[in-house]
């Protein structure tokens, strides 16, 4: 026992024989470690919040867009409507970049949704001066409209860059800049033209797949302006009303029915189907009787039909016996069996 005892004694001699930490040990590493927690909180409140738009609502925003420019300019049409026809024709690009310029100052240049983007419930945002933390953040829609140079950026791009582009193609194609001689100061210009147009496509197609793929950016202009479209408010849902679209196939359904289902029909029965049915009675009168039923005008070579003696012109009747295999009357929906000249015996008939 006293072997275990002092055994103990001195192993707890010495792991106390080192030397304590000393008392303001906690600050130096408090001070170390600050540096790093820090560091850690801004780049935790840095970290954007992600949103996820509809790459349906923007497209179906610029759609309604180009509807809204569209009807405008149907209304502004009928108001020189009584000019001399072609008037508007010639100064076609004109009214289109003022019909443009002016949504763009009654909607971008004060703040506002375009007409396609308030019904879609979007709106412009710089993402150059979007906050990423803060108490001000809470659903990562937050942040500024478009600043003034990119509102005027965004009018020079689309209202002006539009207008020059037409009017330059239709320049040339005025001039025909393509058909010059190969070295020709037209013909390179031409030769420009398409191939900053091919370049433009090129780039467009490869913005489609790029906001196809994120949702971001549906236009190159957008791309470069760095202007995003983003939900206006959070809590609105997107209403989808197909009552215009249900309309829309029961009357293309019904259409095709119409031309698959009408040439099948028998017109001449049909008529003699209803024509008990209708109000005027005169058709069979005697008065209507010297008219050829089929074109409506006395006969001058008149022919009857046999056997119910109707009278018809020649030709009329000849061509409708020679078409139709077993033609009907158009008086009587009897069958014809043969045409005889009006007048003269049973001699002289001829069998359709």
């Amino acid at each position: 026992m006293e072997k275990e005892t002092l055994v103990s004694s001195s192993s707890s001699s010495s792991s106390w024989g080192a030397d304590p930490p000393p008392e303001d040990c906690w600050i130096e590493a408090h001070r170390e470690l600050l540096p790093r927690w820090r560091s850690l909180r801004e780049s935790s409140q840095q970290t954007p919040i992600p949103i996820s738009i509809s790459r349906v609502n923007q497209f179906d925003a610029a759609r309604l867009d180009v509807e809204m420019t569209a009807m405008l300019k149907e209304q502004l049409v009928k108001v020189f409507s009584l000019m001399k026809p072609g008037f508007l024709f010639q100064y076609e690009p004109e009214l289109d970049a003022f019909l443009e310029f002016l949504i763009w100052r009654f909607s971008i240049w004060v703040d506002k949704p375009t007409p396609g983007n308030a019904l879609m419930n979007l709106r412009y945002r710089d993402e150059r001066a979007v906050p990423t933390g803060g108490k001000e953040v809470r659903t990562g829609l937050e942040g500024p409209g478009l600043s003034v140079s990119q509102k005027i950026w965004y009018c020079l791009t689309t209202v002006g860059g539009r207008y020059i582009w037409s009017r330059l193609q239709s320049f040339s194609a005025f001039r025909r800049w393509g058909d010059f001689e190969q070295r020709s100061l037209g013909r390179r210009l031409w030769l420009l033209i398409q191939r900053v147009e091919g370049l433009y496509k090129a780039a467009s197609f490869s913005n489609l797949l790029i906001f196809l793929y994120t949702g971001r950016y549906r236009s190159i202009i957008e791309r470069a302006l760095k202007a995003r479209l983003v939900y206006g408010s959070p809590n609105m849902n997107r209403a989808v009303s197909f009552e215009y679209m249900n309309r829309q196939l029961v009357w293309n359904e019904f259409s095709e029915m119409l031309l698959l289902l009408l040439p099948l029909l028998n017109s001449s029965s049909i008529k003699k189907f209803l024509l008990p049915f209708s109000k005027d009675k005169t058709s069979g009168s005697s008065s209507d009787e010297s008219e050829c039923p089929i074109c409506h005008a006395n006969p001058t070579i008149p022919f009857v039909a046999l056997p119910c003696q109707h009278r018809y012109c020649y030709y009329c009747l000849r061509t409708r016996c020679a078409a139709v295999g077993s033609y009907r009357c158009a008086r009587c929906n009897e069958a014809v069996v043969a045409i005889q000249r009006h007048g003269l015996g049973e001699g002289r008939t001829s069998k359709n």
